[in-house]
């Protein structure tokens, strides 16, 4: 048995459809009961509770072998690394009681970084307790900037024909769609083929700069003068309260912006950590998202 929390989300919806359509039993996990029912039609099991729930948690881990284990993210809590330490505890918990042996677990590049890295500091601290689990077989998948992120300039470029972020405009920089995090995960979930503690970087297809993505976007929604901005800290802060953001995670944001900005976090490329979907091969979702779709 295979369990995946977060299993609504980006990567683990990925994740257990992949498995699910290999002949796999999975158990998915997540809090919302709705969502969690496509993926029961699809013939996974599915518990709904909350990770912070150790009990919950531990019994829904049960007879499970692998597990995807990640901290979904909470961008309203009040005190953002406190949330992830008390989730991320809960998680170690329950896989000790429940005896899982093999985790992946979904981290970020730059988590080898105990500070100055916004909240890739939580998961900094997860991998040091995962690695504490006696007997754990560990991968911890530190993948980079996801390509996902930059959906978050929808809004600007319907009304401003911008896309913009508080990230430099020509700092080259690895990113990687989600569905290429999700394929390595089921992969090494599938074949439980690690033993000890390893951490297996994953960067993408190449290094670009956000003005290299404004200008492909740009060329996909036939909008060649597509700019990009880089905003101020401040700027970006008040924009990501405005969103909904609690002011502690937006502190955290801008934090991390920083030391993308700085280059603290940098990754080191290799055809291992080389993935498939280029930003040419993610860039239709624009199309679809501004044509509403």
């Amino acid at each position: 048995m295979i369990a995946i929390t977060g299993a609504t989300g980006n990567i683990g919806s990925k994740i257990a459809e992949t498995l699910l359509s290999e002949g796999q039993r999975v158990r998915c996990i997540a809090r919302s009961r709705e969502k969690l029912a496509a993926l029961a039609d699809r013939g996974a099991e599915v518990q709904s509770l909350s990770l912070a729930d150790t009990k919950a948690l531990t019994q829904a881990l049960s007879g499970v072998e692998a597990l995807f284990a990640m901290i979904p993210p909470n961008y309203q809590a009040p005190d953002f690394l406190a949330y992830q330490e008390m989730v991320g505890t809960s998680l170690v918990r329950a896989i000790q009681a429940a005896g899982v042996r093999y985790v992946v677990n979904l981290s970020s590049i730059g988590a080898h970084l105990p500070d100055k890295t916004g909240p890739i500091r939580g998961l900094h601290a997860q991998e040091q307790r995962l690695n504490q689990v006696e007997g754990l077989h560990l991968v911890h998948l530190r993948p980079t900037y996801f390509m996902e992120n930059l959906l978050a300039s929808v809004p600007l470029i319907q009304s401003m024909n911008i896309m913009g972020s508080a990230i430099r405009a020509d700092l080259p920089m690895p990113m990687i769609a989600t569905r290429d995090i999700a394929a390595v995960a089921a992969r090494r979930l599938a074949q439980n083929d690690f033993s000890g503690q390893t951490v297996v970087e994953l960067l993408g297809q190449r290094d670009l700069t956000m003005a290299e993505v404004a200008r492909i976007v740009g060329r996909k929604i036939d909008r060649p003068d597509l700019n990009y901005v880089q905003f101020s800290y401040a700027d970006t802060r008040k924009a990501l309260v405005d969103m909904g953001f609690s002011d502690d995670v937006a502190d955290l944001f801008v934090e991390m912006s920083r030391a993308f900005n700085e280059e603290l976090i940098q990754g080191h490329r290799t055809p291992r950590n080389t993935t498939e979907t280029s930003f040419e091969d993610f860039a239709p979702v624009f199309v679809r998202l501004l044509h509403g779709r």
